[in-house]
């Protein structure tokens, strides 16, 4: 999808601080997002944004950051994409005990992670050589996306006014039972 767009894109190599979850729909994959965790390795932001990213260790935050979400266009469910956003959630908290969630954004998706996600500009819109393409780093707290969840999560059946994704989030009993499950596979 990325290739699609005019996004130059390079195989990531192999990494043990990356995470790739994907969604399906009646055995065909329908999304993907990756994880990657901060380590002594970094994260690629680092390669665009190593003066953000660095102030946010210097403050002592266990960083994990968002990329290489792809959806495939044809499907408009909420749902499902809210889906995989909790699980990355569930993996950054319960799993690997990060506190901050970075992403490098295109301009025309700024909008969409501010609405529907709460995510916070961090940077200047910088060219990002990965994609050839400019990008925006943005960032939220894991403890408000666990307020959110805890405050709307499961309530899409009735999501009143809200906009973001979070009323299509898991209730927070489902949450614990998937990271329950999820450490006791780990």
């Amino acid at each position: 999808m990325y290739a699609m767009r005019g996004y130059n894109v390079a195989r990531m190599e192999k990494d043990p601080n990356r995470i790739t979850l994907s969604a399906a729909d009646r055995g065909n994959v329908i999304g993907t997002v990756t994880l990657g965790l901060d380590s002594e390795r970094g994260i690629l932001a680092d390669e665009i944004f190593r003066d953000h990213v660095d102030a946010w260790r210097a403050r002592g935050a266990r960083l994990c950051e968002i990329t290489k979400l792809a959806f495939d266009p044809q499907v408009k469910s909420k749902m499902a994409l809210a889906a995989l956003f909790h699980v990355l959630f569930i993996y950054a908290r319960y799993i690997h005990g990060r506190t901050d969630v970075l992403i490098e954004v295109n301009p025309r998706h700024r909008r969409f992670y501010q609405t529907m996600l709460d995510f916070q500009d961090q940077a200047e819109l910088r060219h990002n050589t990965r994609v050839d393409a400019p990008a925006y780093l943005m960032w939220l707290s894991v403890e408000h996306m666990a307020r959110q969840i805890a405050r709307l999560g499961g309530t899409s059946s009735h999501p009143g006014t809200e906009r973001s994704l979070y009323p299509y989030f898991f209730s927070q009993r489902e949450e614990e039972g998937i990271a329950n499950r999820l450490i006791r596979l780990g």
